[in-house]
């Protein structure tokens, strides 16, 4: 994965230096850090301080008590989670959806299929599923505004949400936008680090178009395979088999 920014902690407070904001990632995580902790208090970290302008820009915050999720998660962590998620989609929006209004994600999917085919069998065949998929009806329904949006955290790696025995807090903001709830719980599902959690019994605690979010976890997973293929060049990043039991993964989602 990328490497985007430095932290450094100072007692009870944590700074971040973006080594990329082409995106405008210092200013999305102090806009979002912003509303959410005037309406959500103890879910996010405090904003204390940010200069925005620098070169690198920086945003400093309190440190949250917790420790990282990981691995296969409790069933207190998953229920922590699935609170935690629902108070971040119930704070208003506004602000963020001014600055960075809604747009679709169809641009993730096109990695996979705009790049060149895997010489891979199963990679293959999942990229050749994943052609054919285009002229089926889940681009054109990706494609519209969902009737309801929300704050998307859109980083839903499990080290960014805390634990602190109790509770789940959230962490990192520099990806937030303005999302919907099908689709931020697709791009969780399909997080590689959510792999030995029990993906579909967290998701059917949601009251979420299950069409819409069928379709956008075979969205992230062609966005997953991309990834792994090019990071499939490097052996310590993933280990043997990611390539396949990705696009395996893939071809499953693609089922009609």
């Amino acid at each position: 994965m990328v490497h985007t920014h430095d932290v450094t902690v100072e007692g009870t407070r944590l700074t971040k230096r973006y080594v990329s904001w082409e995106r405008d990632e210092h200013l999305r995580e102090w806009t979002a850090l912003r509303l959410a902790h005037r309406h959500e208090p103890d879910l996010v970290p405090e904003p204390l301080h940010a200069d925005l302008t620098a070169d690198p820009p920086t945003v400093t915050m309190s440190l949250l008590p917790g420790e990282p999720l990981s691995g296969g998660l409790s069933t207190a962590q998953s229920l922590a989670l699935g609170v935690a998620l629902t108070r971040l989609w119930r704070i208003p929006h506004g602000e963020l959806a001014a600055a960075w209004p809604w747009s679709d994600d169809l641009g993730f999917a096109r990695r996979l299929t705009e790049g060149p085919r895997p010489d891979d069998v199963v990679a293959a065949a999942a990229y050749d599923a994943a052609m054919s998929w285009w002229d089926g009806p889940d681009p054109d329904l990706l494609s519209r505004p969902p009737a309801a949006t929300v704050i998307g955290h859109r980083d839903p790696h499990l080290p960014n949400y805390l634990w602190d025995g109790e509770r789940v807090r959230i962490v990192d903001f520099e990806d937030a936008a303005v999302s919907d709830r099908a689709m931020e719980l697709a791009i969780l599902s399909e997080h590689l680090s959510l792999r030995t959690t029990d993906i579909e019994a967290f998701c059917a605690r949601f009251d979420v178009d299950r069409t819409r979010l069928r379709a956008g976890r075979r969205l992230w997973a062609m966005f997953w395979l991309r990834l792994v293929l090019t990071e499939g060049r490097n052996a310590h990043r993933n280990p043997p088999g990611t390539v396949e039991a990705q696009a395996t993964r893939l071809l499953e989602l693609l089922r009609p």
